[in-house]
């Protein structure tokens, strides 16, 4: 697939994570665990497309996300969104990296996403929780979430992000 699949492919994922994944979800965890898939296919589009992609597609559908989801405060998941994607397409710019350190990345950048929100969200006194019960009961959770999902479209991103890459191949020779 090439780069026009892309935003209809996160669409698409920003679909599941509001109709399918509720009925995934038991109903102990249903407030708990907050999927963000779409906030993993920006971050593979900082890795394999670059800043100005990532954060075009991060403030798209974060704004998609204020709009439709969080109506109480518009702005904080466009803000998160476009600017982990920003950062890490910036961090990172077309550099080669394994698929552990990839994951590992996209980890500590969900729970810098979820602790922008958090923090956002506790200057506007939205959420009364403090951060090790927020961190605990929403952000752990959800980014065992983000990881599964990661590590499953792995490939597939890699192979739908071909079409912007431009990266140099490495050479061979020893």
């Amino acid at each position: 697939m090439r780069k026009r699949w892309v935003i209809p492919i996160m669409f698409l994922l920003f679909i599941v994570e509001g109709t399918i994944m509720p009925w995934l979800i038991p109903v102990d965890w249903l407030g708990r665990l907050v999927p963000q898939f779409t906030f993993v296919f920006v971050l593979y589009a900082a890795f394999y497309a670059g800043r100005h992609t990532a954060l075009m597609l991060g403030v798209s559908f974060g704004l998609l996300q204020d709009l439709v989801y969080y109506g109480h405060l518009i702005g904080v998941h466009t803000f998160a969104m476009g600017l982990c994607g920003y950062l890490i397409g910036l961090l990172l710019a077309f550099k080669r990296i394994p698929m552990l350190t990839l994951l590992s990345i996209i980890g500590m950048t969900c729970l810098l996403y979820d602790s922008l929100i958090y923090s956002m969200y506790r200057v506007f006194r939205i959420t009364q929780d403090t951060y090790v019960i927020a961190l605990m009961n929403h952000i752990m959770p959800s980014l065992f979430l983000q990881l599964a999902f990661a590590l499953v479209f792995y490939i597939p991103a890699r192979r739908w992000f071909s079409g912007y890459s431009q990266k140099k191949p490495l050479d061979d020779a020893v």
